[in-house]
């Protein structure tokens, strides 16, 4: 079933295989068309089950991927849209009238401040394809990097940990891991409720397996916490205390490789010498656990063949987030527990196709094929793919998501274009992003969904086509590649993300550089790119993915045929992409949360996601069993907290930040611990009253990734209001 395919309802029904385009485990979906006309009692013209065929899923699927038919046709952005000021309503135009405009301001900004005042901020929602376009765009024929995405907020650390410790990004462990692990070290991860098809994978062999240990560490008692042999409650901002502490017992045990340390890695006696501070007594202390737990959490680790360490926001959304990442990395290094099967340290990603974007150069400070915009052979190597002149790319890294509110107010930016994601909910620090983005001279807002909250700030509204109407690739947490079917045609005007960059491309005066007709020309363009680097996707194509199915790289076109079982897990040989072939440990300190509770704020609030809901509810605030589930926003609070101010469950409590207030109804519950409280993070203007999590936030982040913590801010809390 494609674009093209006519409904006919007496034909045998044709299948669309594609993913889901909510989280990063990337579920293979079927879909499958009814031949039904909608009904308002009806209204699925299509229905989704899960595929069975494809590996990371195995046919597997959540509630968000078995409603995301019902998403499909409403509040749909159909038409190109446009107005003067924020304070006027927006007028229909056509797509001519919209580009023009577009690239009218495009030139006026080159030829009055620079490339540098020109910005992009996309989304882990998009394709490969789209990520790739836009960079070529951008980067390359406006020799600006001031390209971003929400992977910002969500996997920059990951990547930043890796390359330091690998010399190259890549998780290096896949889904199957889940099956052979003897223990499962999950932390800053609610597993359980964002990635919960890849944890009831795990959970399957952890109840047939009783040898097999899952230890959690999160502040809050989560669902994945429930379940766990050992949940360590540690204080918010300790990831590093207890780390460290950890690191000291198998030291002091002498559960280390030596010959893996000695042979294959570097930095170890100063990593080694820094971990002696952290004695049991001190890291119970910093932490809030006790000694007896940091032991057995050791002593797991220790007595376990194979352990494999999963993590998300909880670590990477931190001022030190590719400390936490590296920390994690160090256990792994010390015990030699990795590029073997059950064991490694795995980055799970956020979104769908964060992996693909960090393939294409989706980031600030990257360039296709795991290329940094810092290095002048990796500048040369794609200007001359490319056919750009020397010096076109840009050597500095451009803006990052935060610096872009940065740079809006300090009228030093003149152009944002946002496509497949919501910052007017997601940002940190709410307040200060809504009036950095009502200064912009001129926002493009391009998205499926109208309205949006970021749709209040955009000047030109460009309708683009959703999963179900685009084929294009995506790249999962663990490296498979899918192509994704369209299976219906475009809904009103709407087009593909990467056919809109490519025209604007082909209106400034580019038109050699965007030729291509569909988007398997883009990809296989993309795929050239990566040749010889770490990511070598070169035996990759849209034809091979539609006969062979899911394809995991690196896969170099001089491998017979993709062999998935010799690219599952990399650093088997354990050789990694540094200078001397080794993994670096990495040293540091606990610097603790940002924001320190004090008299004034003494709460430490955390943020986080809810198994039905997806990022800021432009999707899956649209369907009624998902709304169902989470009719309203709260506040998690321990009793005891609650007690002091006069709480009781479903009071309306106000809560205060540096930064800005939201109200949310109470839910007293022990699952969270003393002092800390916590906030979904989902409902922004649309969705609720005054209830948004990020108008608390800080916009401080880790100096490598440039990911700002948000989860953890100092708050206070008021008596409930009447």
């Amino acid at each position: 079933m494609s674009a093209t395919t006519p409904s006919n309802a007496n034909a045998t029904p044709q299948i669309a295989k594609t993913l889901c385009p909510y989280c990063g485990v990337g579920c293979g979906l079927e879909v499958v068309e009814t031949g039904k006309e909608p009904t308002l009692k009806f209204p699925d013209r299509f229905k989704v089950r899960g595929d069975r065929s494809h590996p990371s899923s195995q046919g597997m699927v959540c509630v968000k991927g078995a409603t995301i038919a019902e998403s499909i046709q409403k509040d749909r952005l159909l038409h190109p849209m446009m107005r003067d000021r924020l304070d006027q309503e927006f007028r229909q135009v056509s797509w001519d009238e919209a580009l023009d405009a577009i690239t009218d301001q495009i030139q006026q900004v080159l030829a009055t401040k620079g490339a540098d005042a020109l910005c992009m901020y996309g989304s882990g929602q998009f394709q490969t394809e789209d990520y790739y376009i836009a960079q070529k765009l951008f980067k390359g024929c406006l020799g600006t990097n001031n390209f971003d995405a929400n992977s910002r907020l969500c996997m920059s650390s990951a990547v930043s940990g890796y390359v330091k410790s690998f010399g190259s990004d890549g998780p290096p462990c896949c889904y199957e891991d889940l099956d052979l692990t003897d223990c499962l070290f999950a932390i800053g991860t609610n597993t359980a409720e964002c990635h919960p098809i890849i944890f009831n994978r795990f959970r399957r062999h952890h109840k047939k397996n009783p040898h097999v240990k899952l230890i959690v560490v999160d502040p809050r008692c989560t669902q994945t916490a429930e379940v766990a042999d050992l949940h360590l409650a540690i204080q918010p901002g300790t990831d590093i205390d207890l780390l460290n502490g950890i690191a000291h017992l198998l030291l002091l045990w002498d559960k280390c490789d030596r010959q893996f340390i000695d042979n294959h890695t570097t930095g170890f006696a100063e990593f080694a010498e820094i971990t002696q501070l952290y004695t049991p007594e001190f890291v119970s202390r910093r932490c809030g656990i006790s000694i007896e737990d940091l032991e057995l959490a050791a002593k797991y680790w220790a007595e376990s063949q194979r352990v494999l360490s999963i993590w998300s926001m909880g670590v990477n959304q931190s001022t030190q987030g590719t400390a936490k990442v590296q920390c994690i990395i160090n256990l792994h290094l010390l015990t030699a527990q990795i590029g073997k099967e059950g064991a490694g340290p795995f980055s799970l990603t956020g979104q769908p196709n964060a992996m693909g974007g960090r393939e294409a150069g989706g980031l600030a400070h990257l360039l296709p094929g795991y290329r940094s915009v810092v290095n002048p052979e990796h500048r040369a190597e794609l200007e001359a793919f490319w056919q750009l002149p020397s010096g076109k790319i840009s050597p500095q890294v451009g803006r990052t998501a935060w610096d872009m509110i940065r740079g809006l107010e300090a009228n030093e930016v003149d152009f944002l274009w946002i496509a497949a994601t919501n910052p007017a909910v997601s940002f940190p620090d709410l307040v200060r992003t809504k009036a950095a983005l009502r200064r912009s001279p001129f926002t493009v807002y391009q998205d499926a969904y109208y309205p949006t909250e970021t749709s209040a700030f955009a000047h030109i509204l460009l309708p683009a086509t959703q999963w179900s109407e685009k084929t294009g690739t995506m790249t999962n947490s663990e490296r498979c590649i899918t192509l994704c079917q369209s299976f219906q045609p475009p809904l009103g005007e709407s087009r593909a993300d990467w056919e809109i960059f490519a025209e604007v491309g082909r209106r400034l005066g580019f038109t050699d550089k965007f030729p291509f007709q569909n988007s398997a020309e883009v990809y296989a363009e993309f795929a050239q790119i990566t040749r010889d680097r770490p990511c070598d996707i070169t035996g990759i194509s849209h034809a091979k993915l539609s006969e062979l199915g899911v394809i995991q790289w690196p896969n170099p076109d001089h491998t017979p045929e993709p062999d998935r079982k010799h690219n599952k897990r990399l650093y088997t040989d354990r050789q990694f992409h540094t200078s001397d072939r080794r993994a670096r440990f990495g040293s540091y300190h606990s610097q603790g949360v940002f924001e320190v509770p004090d008299e004034q704020y003494p709460f430490i609030l955390t943020t986080g996601r809810l198994y039905g809901h997806w990022h800021t509810q432009t999707r899956t605030g649209r369907i009624d069993k998902i709304r169902q589930m989470y009719p309203n926003p709260f506040i998690e609070i321990h009793p005891k907290d609650a007690a002091k101010f006069g709480i009781h469950n479903g009071d309306l409590v106000e809560v205060k930040s540096r930064r800005g207030s939201s109200k949310f109804p109470a839910l007293v519950t022990e699952a969270i611990a003393r002092g800390v409280l916590f906030v979904p993070m989902h409902w922004g203007t649309l969705w609720a009253d005054n209830a948004e999590a990020n108008a608390l936030t800080h916009p401080e982040a880790c100096p490598d990734s440039k990911q700002p913590e948000l989860k953890a801010c100092a708050v206070a809390i008021s008596k409930p209001l009447k």
